[in-house]
C-alpha cells in the first residue's frame, strides 16, 4: 500500500491550463503570443508547476501551441466552449479535482494557485461582481451539471452559478497581490501592450 493510500490524504488537484479557444481578437494564436520574451501560456504553466501541481494543457487538435514541456490533452474539436476543456480535464483527472486556468492570465502566482488548489469543494474567483470560471476549482461531482450546460449551449458562467461554488472575492485575493492584475486576461492587442508595461515595471 502506498504512503498516500495509507494516510488517506486526498490527491492534490490537477492544474488544467485551457488553450482551446479561438483567440480571434489577438490573431488566433493566443497561447503562443509573445509576451516579455516568452509565450503567453508559459506564465500560468510556470506558476502552476511552482505551486507543486501536476500540470496539463487542454487544447484542440488545431490549437496553435508553442513547444511545451508538459502533457497535452486534446478536447473535442467542437464546440469551441470553455466547458469542453473543463470537462475533458475532469475526465483526464481520474477522480481528482481540477484547477482550471486560462492560458491568457500571465500574472497568476504560485502562492495563489497553491491556496486555491487546497480549498474544499468547488471554488471560483469573483472580481467586480463577475465570476472568473477559468480561475476556479472544480470537483468530479460537478460533471453532470457542466455536461448538461454544454448540451444546452449555456454559458460557462451560467453553469458555474448552478454548481454554487464557494466564491473567492477581492479581499481574499488581495493577500496574494493586486486582484485586478492577478485576474488580468490578455484578449487583444491593447491588453498585450498593458501586460508588457506591467512586466517592464
Amino acid at each position: 500500500m502506498s504512503m498516500r493510500a495509507a494516510s488517506h490524504e486526498p490527491q492534490r488537484p490537477l492544474a488544467a491550463v485551457l488553450a482551446g479557444g479561438a483567440g480571434s481578437r489577438i490573431g488566433g494564436t493566443k497561447p503562443a503570443t509573445p509576451l516579455g520574451g516568452r509565450a503567453l501560456i508559459a506564465y500560468p504553466l510556470a506558476e502552476a508547476a511552482a505551486a507543486g501541481l501536476e500540470v496539463v494543457v487542454l487544447a484542440k487538435r488545431d490549437s496553435p501551441l508553442p513547444p511545451l514541456d508538459c502533457e497535452i490533452v486534446l478536447e473535442p474539436d467542437l464546440p469551441r466552449h470553455p466547458l469542453c476543456g473543463i470537462l475533458s480535464a475532469l475526465e483526464h483527472a481520474d477522480g481528482r479535482a481540477i484547477l482550471a486556468l486560462a492560458c491568457d492570465m500571465p500574472f497568476l502566482t504560485a502562492p495563489l494557485l497553491a491556496w486555491l488548489a487546497d480549498q474544499p469543494g468547488a471554488a471560483v474567483v469573483e472580481l467586480d461582481d463577475r465570476l472568473q470560471p477559468l480561475l476556479a476549482r472544480y470537483v468530479p461531482a460537478n460533471r453532470p451539471v457542466l455536461e448538461q450546460a454544454l448540451a444546452d449551449e449555456r454559458s460557462v458562467t451560467s453553469a458555474v452559478q448552478q454548481i454554487a461554488p464557494m466564491r473567492i472575492d477581492a479581499s481574499e485575493l488581495a493577500r496574494f497581490g493586486n486582484p485586478a492584475r492577478l485576474c488580468f486576461n490578455v484578449n487583444d492587442a491593447a491588453d498585450l501592450a498593458a501586460a508588457e508595461r506591467w512586466l517592464s515595471s
